[in-house]
């Protein structure tokens, strides 16, 4: 042991595809001249685990990095971990420094921080680099880092957050997933025709090409635009447009905006596939119907950040003007959680409580009655507190009437997206927080969606700005992020907590302690009394932490 690191360490690893290996012989690695050794205080287990668990070299985030850093200084970091090398899973993550390269500048010995995980300017062939992937995660006790992948080249911030010593632990750890959370209500929409971007435009017969200058950014119209139009004078009312002949001979996922002059299902569901990441499909009614279901890329919606707008009238301009600045809820929502009892949909539940909006209403649904019970427990104290009427409801039992003017759906179904529209009132936001996967679509009432105003988006991951915000709402005691932890475990019950998650046997947040080498999973009601007392109202606290790590 040298200056109190230890050589070896306990970790669990990621050997293989659904192959988990607790390692009590890990090598504590030394620090190069950028690298920086943290010692690992509490790490959240995330169902986002499961999807490296099932995969490992299969996920796109375990892949190699292809650009974005020297490969010099990926050669020489032992926690670079690509392809089927083993790794340590482990995202949620609050560690203090403890060793540090000569040559790092920005972070220092005794520093306590909080880890943002995702490396978006390191590009996999398919995604970004991630701490907890492609890089060793927390789940060990010692973890190393380079300051030049930690640092963000275009804005210079760290991703290592500092967090005051008055913070437990779990709630450093816990601002992640909520961060995730919040960013799904906070994150900025495209209102306009993306400034820049490649613009398609396609019109049927007799339809009249309306509103499509009116809809470009302020800042400037599109690089290039594209028209499939039926009429030479449609093509007249596009100054500069390229015109071709066949939407299905266009190359998929090209397009940031698509504008539909028409009312054929076949043409909507061709275009689908051309919408690029981060594309907006706009339909143009022009006073027609649909008259069928359209299938919508509704996976694409959260992982694409695709999104889908559209007027029942003629131009164009209107539908961008339903885009909301942001997926907040507003003063006087009816607001729906659909699977509103499990880890994530108890957090947007005490997240909506928690926002300081007036004269909410909040359904809350599960199949689970002893999952209800829990966060009945930790929210409606919460919601007397801040004036918002909660039901909390198992619609098995007792179905859910009326409609809703903002839906949030945990479970990754997409049929739950078309019961949504069917349920939504005019202008409502249907957040699609589950991760429905990518390539999945589903058939949706378009004409009902288009006719009501709605706006379904959906976000994956969180950014850094989102963990400041979450960090601050904890800081000032606005939100309280450890009532959504239901066990702790040390490195001997990490393993089970994995499993926990993935068979979702527990409704809350499961927080593993490293320092804790043989600590099994337990739940917070089967904690030690003298551990247990120092809950608050059956929630996890930093007193009640304090008590676990000293004994």
């Amino acid at each position: 042991m040298k200056n109190n690191i230890p050589v070896k360490q306990t970790a669990l690893q990621l050997v293989g595809a659904d192959q988990l290996a607790l390692n009590h012989e890990k090598t504590v690695p030394t620090c190069g001249p950028y690298h920086i050794l943290a010692r690992v205080e509490a790490v959240g287990l995330c169902f986002s685990d499961l999807k490296l668990l099932k995969q490992f070299d299969a996920h796109a985030r375990k892949s190699e990095v292809l650009c974005g850093i020297d490969a010099a200084a990926l050669a020489e970091h032992p926690a670079y971990v690509p392809g089927k090398k083993p790794t340590v899973p482990g995202h949620e993550a609050c560690v203090t420094i403890v060793a540090v390269g000569d040559k790092v500048k920005r972070h220092k010995v005794g520093q306590r921080v909080m880890v943002q995980t995702d490396y978006r300017w390191l590009k996999t062939a398919a995604s970004n680099a991630a701490f907890g992937y492609n890089f060793e995660g927390a789940l060990q006790q010692y973890v190393i880092m380079d300051e030049r992948i930690v640092i963000e080249p275009d804005s210079g911030e760290s991703f290592l957050v500092p967090v005051a010593d008055h913070i437990s632990a779990s709630a450093a750890a816990l601002v992640e997933p909520w961060a995730c959370v919040e960013s799904s209500y906070i994150s900025k929409e495209r209102q306009t025709v993306k400034k820049g971007g490649k613009l398609l435009v396609v019109a049927d017969k007799g339809r009249a090409v309306k509103g499509v200058k009116e809809s470009f950014d302020k800042a400037g119209a599109p690089a290039s635009i594209t028209a499939v139009c039926a009429e030479p004078s449609q093509i007249a009312a596009l100054s500069g447009a390229q015109k071709t002949d066949d939407i299905a001979t266009l190359p998929n996922e090209q397009f940031d905006d698509i504008i539909y002059f028409g009312s054929r299902k076949t043409a909507i569901e061709t275009l689908n596939d051309k919408l690029a990441a981060g594309g907006i499909m706009n339909i143009v009614l022009g006073g027609a119907n649909i008259g069928a279901p359209v299938s919508v890329g509704v996976g694409r919606v959260h992982y694409g950040l695709t999104r889908w707008i559209g007027t029942t009238g003629d131009n164009a301009a209107d539908s961008y003007k339903t885009i909301p600045a942001t997926g907040e809820v507003r003063k006087g929502d009816s607001v729906l959680v659909v699977g509103a009892a499990g880890p994530m949909g108890q957090m947007h539940i005490i997240r909506v409580i928690s926002a300081g909006v007036d004269e909410l209403s909040v359904v809350g649904t599960d199949f689970d009655d002893q999952r209800l019970e829990g966060l009945n427990q930790k929210a409606a104290p919460l919601a007397k507190e801040r004036k918002v009427k909660l039901s909390l409801v198992n619609p098995q039992k007792n179905p859910v009437a009326g409609t809703f003017s903002y839906i949030a759906i945990m479970a990754p179904v997409a049929a739950l997206v078309a019961q949504a529209v069917k349920d939504s009132e005019d202008n409502a936001l249907i957040n699609i927080f589950a991760g429905i996967p990518a390539p999945v679509k589903q058939d949706i009432d378009l004409d009902a969606y288009i006719a009501r105003r709605c706006f379904m988006f959906g976000t994956s991951g969180s950014r850094l700005e989102d963990m400041k915000i979450v960090l601050q709402k904890v800081e000032r005691g606005q939100l309280d992020v450890n009532c959504s932890v239901d066990a702790v475990s040390g490195m001997a019950g990490a393993a089970d907590g994995i499993r926990a998650v993935e068979n979702r046997t527990l409704a809350g947040k499961i927080i593993v302690y490293p320092a804790l080498i043989d600590m099994p999973l337990t739940t917070l009601k089967n904690l030690p009394a003298k551990v247990a007392n120092k809950c608050k109202n059956g929630m996890w606290t930093k007193e009640a932490e304090e008590e676990l790590l000293k004994n």
